[in-house]
């Protein structure tokens, strides 16, 4: 596979095939790797929604400024974050790698008060940026990963996350929506899809030290 190329490949896809659908296997294959996502400190205060039935998604045309793209693609990925990061929230993570990792109580436990403190020091609306800079970064992979495997994808910010999230009912699982990313086929007809990259070159891009 030749990554470069397949970045290249890859652009925000306006229309897509309707008729292709991703298969179990590609759709695991963006599972994992949006759980395989870096996180800071690996806590994951972030959550993926995946929708695939059209009748849950026909609402949320009009809360993405119509963006046709939300309905037609294979399957809609919604990314989310937690209301709110807790102690409890730092505390299964540390257990958690207790058990897979076999650590003891003795090497995690000053880390683990360390979390809490830094949590505990901003506010919930700081501590939500905090989750959603980790979105962001789950959105990067996802759309890497998705080029990589051939698939068509397409990150939006433009949408109304309140409205999503009432409509979702995203409320009762303290979820809070902030990206969305329609994974699936290019329609034939999308004339994006033949459109030049454009882009800086590398000499005005990269800066070697």
């Amino acid at each position: 596979m030749d990554t470069i190329k397949q970045l290249q490949w890859r652009y925000a896809t306006k229309k897509f095939d309707k008729t292709k659908k991703l298969s179990n296997k590609k759709l695991d294959v963006l599972k994992e790797a949006f759980n395989l996502t870096a996180t800071s400190f690996g806590l994951q205060t972030i959550k993926l929604i995946v929708i695939e039935d059209e009748a849950t998604r026909i609402p949320l045309v009009k809360h993405a400024f119509n963006q046709k793209q939300v309905l037609e693609a294979s399957h809609l990925f919604v990314i989310c974050i937690q209301n709110d990061i807790t102690e409890e929230d730092v505390n299964m993570y540390y257990d958690n790698i207790k058990f897979i990792r076999d650590t003891s109580d003795k090497i995690l436990d000053p880390y683990r008060l360390d979390l809490i403190n830094m949590m505990k020091n901003m506010s919930v609306e700081e501590r939500q940026q905090w989750s959603k800079n980790q979105a962001y970064i789950a959105l990067g992979n996802l759309m890497t990963v998705c080029a990589i495997e051939g698939i068509d994808s397409c990150p939006m910010e433009g949408f109304l996350p309140d409205a999503f999230d009432d409509v979702l009912k995203l409320d009762n699982m303290k979820l809070k929506s902030v990206l969305l990313l329609p994974v699936g086929y290019r329609a034939e007809d999308d004339m994006f899809s033949e459109f030049e990259k454009v882009r800086k070159s590398i000499d005005d891009a990269i800066i070697e030290l």
